[in-house]
């Protein structure tokens, strides 16, 4: 971009009012979607379901996302995507209170599949308005801010469940009202967020296309959350921590991720973005190299392990905001509909994987799993190429 054309953009005018409130309902929805991992497996664990049972329950959710998002961006585009998120707003209250009247595990596998419908609808939607809404000068910083609100609203559901517990109606009702609030926010912008053209058409397998490696690297970064989230409490562990330190771990590792959003959106403003990317993927595999040595020494882990989370998820504002420069209309409506696909992929894997290398060699399979993976992203990073593409 010419500097003209440079002071131009940053001299457009930008509506903050639908930005702010579009972030600020993805936060409120991730609590809920938050609260819902621990409260439906504690519920189910009392009930005396094994773990392979919950963990095969629990992934109905990312099924219902991979499921769902080639669909989404012909639904928005013909019924519209304010009716749409209204709708996907209303139906996951109704999903939470449904399941809080039954405790039949053959239900819940339905309606955590379809739960996973509505978050997908949500989110393609709340991404891609964002990104329409937001200006190259700036859009690191404001992908950067949208991420953090998102992380911190994952990390806020855990703790509402350790406040209120998991036994009667109380959390179910209080995951039923948080979607419910969102209509609040949503209402005084009805008018002022992006409609979807109609006649633009773009497909997921179109922007795979165009854009491999931005596929990829999200579902490389769904693929670390999953397995810290599920594993890194077993990790601690079988290397000897005790509960409540392992427990903590995860906690230090998650407040990385939503501290570092915002000052990597920043950095995403000011330097080339494939520079960073590789700047924090080769930072990822350093913290997974020395994970094992760090264990032992109390002082070194926990800034290990915030330093570490901060590093593997900061690639997403960064990803973002490279989505948001090179696609517009129904490109940037498919390519978000891509990245959900790719999170739900990432999201199935990654558990699995490193969980069975950790029961072929024990507990550092898990940061294993990691660097390799993050390892064979960038190779792919390195390979001479003009763009992020």
């Amino acid at each position: 971009m010419s500097q003209v054309q440079d002071r131009s953009a940053q001299a457009e005018p930008i509506d903050w009012l639908p930005i702010a409130a579009t972030i600020a309902m993805m936060g409120v929805f991730a609590i809920t979607l938050g609260l819902t991992y621990p409260l439906l497996s504690l519920v189910l664990e009392a009930q005396g379901v094994g773990a392979g049972m919950i963990g095969l329950n629990a992934a109905m959710t990312p099924l219902g996302i991979i499921v769902s998002a080639p669909f989404i961006p012909g639904i928005a585009k013909r019924f519209g995507a304010w009716n749409l998120s209204i709708v996907f707003t209303v139906s996951a209250a109704v999903i939470m209170l449904l399941l809080g009247a039954t405790r039949s595990l053959e239900a819940w596998f339905l309606l955590r599949f379809l739960l996973g419908v509505f978050v997908d609808g949500l989110f393609i939607v709340s991404e891609t308005w964002i990104n329409q809404l937001a200006k190259p000068h700036n859009r690191g910083r404001i992908m950067g801010a949208y991420t953090t609100v998102l992380a911190a609203g994952f990390a806020v559901g855990p703790f509402v469940i350790a406040e209120i517990g998991s036994s009667g109606w109380t959390p179910f009702l209080v995951g039923a009202a948080a979607p419910l609030l969102i209509l609040v926010l949503l209402l005084p912008v009805r008018r002022r967020v992006p409609a979807f053209d109609r006649e633009e058409h773009a497909s997921i397998r179109a922007f795979a296309r165009a854009a491999p490696l931005l596929l990829v690297a999200v579902g490389i970064m769904a693929l670390f959350d999953s397995a810290v989230l599920a594993l890194m409490p077993v990790y601690g562990l079988r290397v000897g921590l005790e509960e409540a330190t392992a427990a903590l771990a995860v906690g230090v590792l998650v407040s990385g991720n939503v501290l570092f959003q915002f000052p990597m959106g920043w950095l995403a403003d000011r330097f080339p973005r494939r520079l960073l990317m590789a700047a924090c993927v080769v930072a990822t595999i350093l913290g997974a190299a020395l994970l094992p040595w760090a264990v032992g020494h109390p002082l070194l882990l926990w800034p290990l392990l915030f330093l570490w989370g901060a590093v593997a998820f900061g690639i997403y504002p960064v990803i973002m905001a490279e989505l948001g420069d090179r696609f517009t209309g129904a490109m940037l409506l498919a390519g978000n509909a891509g990245f959900a696909v790719m999170w739900g992929v990432g999201g199935m894997i990654g558990a699995p994987v490193a969980g069975g290398l950790m029961e072929q060699i024990g507990p550092n399979g898990l940061p294993l799993t990691l660097a390799a993976f993050y390892g064979a992203f960038l190779v792919m990073l390195c390979l001479p190429k003009k763009s992020l593409q």
